[in-house]
């Protein structure tokens, strides 16, 4: 299953810290890297990556986050966030790494995000998944690579003692296009437009943390089509 998950470093601004990313990656069995709009890539990034310089050679490139998802096979698409939000936030409601590893599945794509500001909330917004890891309230947002280290250790242990799942889960695309029948069936409802809004959000949530097999996707399509004739 790790062979599955891809490692995306969005907006990198130093080469070191992609020197560490592979680093860590290549510690714990990950070799799929894609680099979203980054810096040069210097020789720093070849220094820091010690023996996982292969990671980096065989990364791939894109301009943005939606270049990438229209090229690759995406099945899950999880954003990491060192904020931690509270249930009434509805946008922000994250998991922690142990409930990813015991949820995984093929074709996961982990978002980690600049140095500075790490993932934009647009960029959370297009996710299925946020995932926190607890940190103490003193000093809660970690350094990029050690924040990363941590996920790829749950994931790597978990994956010792797993065997890959076998069900067909839905892509990516196929949840997008989920996500857009509930909306157009959610708009044609007489209620308050907040409720709407809180409504769309609630649905993409429960779609993000279910891992909807393709036979899901189809019966799901089907009773919302269904709806939307009848309104």
């Amino acid at each position: 299953m790790l062979e599955n998950i891809t490692v995306v470093f969005v907006e990198p601004k130093t080469a070191g810290n992609i020197g560490f990313m592979a680093r860590a990656m290549k510690n714990f069995g990950l070799k799929k890297l894609i680099l979203i709009n980054p810096c040069k890539l210097s020789k720093e990034a070849y220094y820091h990556a010690v023996h996982a310089k292969d990671i980096i050679k065989n990364s791939k490139v894109y301009e943005s986050l939606n270049k990438m998802l229209e090229k690759e096979n995406i099945n899950l698409l999880v954003g990491t966030s060192g904020v931690v939000a509270g249930d009434r936030n509805i946008e922000r409601i994250s998991v922690t790494p142990e409930y990813l590893a015991e949820n995984i599945q093929k074709n996961t794509a982990i978002l980690f995000g600049r140095e500075d500001h790490g993932l934009y909330s647009h960029e959370l917004r297009m996710c299925d998944l946020i995932l926190t890891i607890p940190t103490s309230k003193e000093y809660p947002i970690m350094n990029v690579s050690h924040a990363a280290a941590v996920i790829f250790y749950e994931l790597f242990k978990k994956m010792e003692d797993t065997c890959e799942i076998e069900k067909e889960i839905a892509s990516y695309k196929e949840k997008e296009l989920l996500k857009k029948e509930i909306n157009e069936v959610v708009s044609k409802l007489d209620m308050p437009i907040h409720k709407k809004r809180n409504a769309i959000k609630v649905f993409k949530n429960i779609i993000g943390r279910s891992f909807l097999t393709k036979k899901e996707f189809h019966v799901l399509m089907g009773i919302f089509r269904s709806i939307k004739r009848n309104i």
